[in-house]
């Protein structure tokens, strides 16, 4: 299969994308590609806002958009049913929650397929928003940072490589799901992450390129980002019983670091000597919480290197707080 015969669905899993996802769709509805080789499936987990009848009115205006209903909801699902609606050579998952930067994206992920030769494709999916707000400045800053995302991860990478597909790919040939099947729906994240993990088991490649960048969207409250951070904690857990080799020792820092300060703090009340070095280790957090704030906001406004330690704190307590649930369920179960 060459560039200039590789076809491409781009699979988009949403639910009450209403305020993103026309940006979106139009970023990848007017790419520098035939449109008779590519085809845009979204995938609606029963949205409740106007995410629905958005996508119907770009129907009218773009005959190779289609919607299709998911009623699994969850965005593991969406795929599913994306994928089995997917008639190209190629199928590429972007979320609703992002912004395609090139036009010439299509092309690039055709080019990328067929001088690479791999089995999927990885990406960077730096974190960015049109007028962004300080706060989302600084889960930017935060997210790119080794305090704020997994260092086994390249998604912040410029460097073109073949890699280990678990945390980038985002893109496969059809053959792919032949061999190794779709995703779990028993997911509701970190879905992508256990289907590269049977991607690599399967002795299948993955090549990493800037050339197929998406922006993601970063969170815009405090609130949205500890929840997101949770999603993705609880998925991390369901993957460890899954998949225990799975389990790395950056998954499990957060986790262990929660149940330090709660723990430790009670027990420092019927022990003593443990106060001190529970007080210690909460005193050495801030200062690493502070150099992050001088750091990471070098060169921004003030106010959103003032928002970076609370940034951090609800990436670590909310990855924190979902796996441990999720251990929690899974014990009591």
């Amino acid at each position: 299969m060459t560039k200039d015969e590789c076809s491409v669905s781009v699979i988009v899993p949403i639910r009450n994308e209403a305020k993103a996802i026309e940006p979106a769709l139009r970023t990848l509805l007017t790419q520098d590609f035939p449109a008779d080789r590519f085809e845009v499936i979204v995938a609606d987990g029963g949205s409740d806002d106007a995410t629905v009848p958005i996508v119907r009115r770009l129907q009218g205006e773009f005959p190779n958009l289609k919607l299709v209903f998911n009623a699994g909801r969850l965005s593991s699902a969406g795929r599913n049913t994306a994928l089995r609606h997917a008639s190209k050579d190629v199928a590429v998952i972007v979320d609703g929650h992002c912004t395609v930067p090139d036009r010439n994206y299509l092309r690039n992920v055709a080019d990328a397929f067929a001088t690479s030769g791999a089995d999927s494709l990885g990406r960077p999916q730096p974190l960015d928003a049109p007028n962004p707000t300080r706060f989302q400045l600084a889960v930017s800053a935060a997210r790119a940072s080794r305090l704020g995302h997994n260092p086994d991860s390249d998604i912040f990478s410029d460097e073109a490589k073949f890699v280990p597909p678990q945390n980038t790919a985002v893109a496969y040939r059809r053959g792919v799901f032949h061999r190794v099947g779709f995703f779990d729906e028993a997911f509701d994240a970190c879905e992508d992450v256990e289907f590269n993990q049977r991607v690599e088991a399967a002795g299948l490649t993955c090549y990493f390129t800037p050339a197929v960048k998406v922006v993601y969207h970063p969170r815009a409250s405090f609130r949205a980002l500890f929840y997101q951070l949770g999603r993705y904690g609880l998925g991390r857990a369901r993957l460890a019983f899954k998949a225990p080799r799975s389990l790395t020792l950056p998954a499990l820092v957060p986790p262990a670091w929660a149940l330090w300060v709660v723990l430790g703090g009670l027990l420092s009340l019927v022990v003593p000597y443990l106060g001190w070095v529970w007080g210690a280790s909460l005193a050495l957090y801030a200062a690493v919480l502070l150099g992050a704030a001088v750091v990471l906001g070098r060169g921004r406004p003030a106010g959103v290197a003032a928002r970076i330690p609370a940034v951090i704190v609800g990436i670590h307590f909310g990855f924190a707080w979902g796996f441990l649930k999720e251990m929690w369920r899974r014990v009591r179960g």
